[in-house]
């Protein structure tokens, strides 16, 4: 017998209830986001994946850990199905399936450093709901951890792809890099690619621009302990930049600035004839519907209500957030005098797209 159509704004009890099983979900997948940021903090996942079955004390003592927390933790990994338990032996293990995506081996597949965010994000919740009531937002210097995340995040992606995948996206580029040309990379946070690339092509003059003094500092320090004489990093202002260069990148952060055209504009100024800026941002749409089943979609919305936006609009900036998708990217390059701009995607980070832009 066929199930009766409820009544116009009548309650459907089958729907209500798969609803409430979804948000019972969503609670659980949170509570193991978190669980699982602590884990691949504590250097857990790293341990138990070069571990036969263990037990919680051995775990523990492995990782240099304290025994009950440990324990209570793979009480949370075993009933979120990420751990396996035998009750037999009192043993714990770690799929190799579970273990490549969750220990630093796996490289940018590491989604349990990503975890991180979640708790990050938890840390400015009232402030946020500040500004839903009051307009504003939450000031950068709120998030002490975040551009440590966010260089631990960039790292997996830059040792691995940067060279090899990444600059290669532009024609030539490789080898004009090995001859030697000025680089700038905006927003470059710790500083982390220059350093990369600096080693990688010792004749290029590679420089570095950010606003946060110790991220500059952290990189300045990484230069230093790498030898690397070819890296200049500077604190400063997106918008005004100073001397000419070959090659501008600029790697997930012109969403999140105040200023975004403005510093676009000057990224076209600032480039050389013939020269090319290689931008990194989200692989999103600027349309809503279209970003309806994007496998991080409402990560993608969470980490720019409680940072990219906020942070803009807290100086008063343009708060593009996810509006910022593929559409703005192209209609805010071409407005900065970039006519020429391709697209590209990279085996290994799904949540960036990369342009290639050049002025003629």
């Amino acid at each position: 017998m066929a199930t009766p159509e409820p009544v116009d704004g009548a309650l459907d009890p089958a729907k209500q209830e798969a609803f409430a099983g979804r948000m019972v979900d969503v609670l659980n997948g949170a509570a193991l986001a978190l669980l699982a940021g602590v884990g691949h903090q504590a250097g857990l996942f790293d341990a138990m994946a070069d571990s036969p079955p263990a037990t919680s004390a051995d775990l523990a003592a492995a990782a240099g850990l304290t025994e009950r927390y440990v324990r209570e933790w793979l009480g949370g990994m075993v009933v979120g199905g990420i751990v396996e338990y035998d009750p037999d032996t009192g043993t714990y293990r770690l799929p190799p399936e579970h273990a490549a995506s969750l220990t630093a081996a796996a490289g940018p597949d590491n989604l349990a450093g990503i975890m991180q965010y979640i708790a990050l994000m938890g840390e400015v919740e009232q402030q946020v709901v500040s500004a839903f009531r009051n307009g504003g937002g939450v000031p950068y210097s709120a998030y002490p951890r975040f551009q440590a995340l966010q260089a631990e995040e960039s790292a997996r992606v830059y040792d691995l792809a940067l060279v090899d995948t990444i600059v290669p996206l532009v024609p030539g580029l490789p080898e004009r890099l090995r001859s030697g040309i000025d680089v700038l990379d905006i927003g470059t946070g710790q500083g982390h690619a220059p350093v990369v690339l600096a080693a990688a092509f010792p004749q290029s003059r590679f420089h570095g621009l950010d606003r946060a003094e110790d991220g500059i500092a952290a990189g300045r320090a990484e230069a230093q302990r790498r030898g690397l004489g070819n890296v200049t990093l500077a604190v400063g202002d997106s918008t005004r930049i100073g001397g000419e260069y070959d090659l501008i990148t600029a790697f997930d952060v012109i969403h999140d600035l105040a200023e975004p055209a403005p510093t676009l504009a000057a990224i076209a100024t600032a480039l050389r004839p013939g020269g090319t800026f290689l931008m990194g941002d989200i692989a999103a749409s600027s349309r809503l519907e279209e970003n309806i089943g994007h496998p991080f979609g409402p990560a993608l919305y969470c980490f720019s209500v409680f940072y990219c936006m906020t942070t803009s609009l807290s100086t008063g900036g343009a708060g593009l957030g996810t509006v910022w998708g593929e559409q703005t990217a192209r209609s805010m390059l071409a407005e900065a005098g970039f006519e020429q701009v391709d697209v590209r995607s990279i085996e290994g980070d799904p949540l960036n797209l990369y342009y290639v832009a050049r002025k003629d």
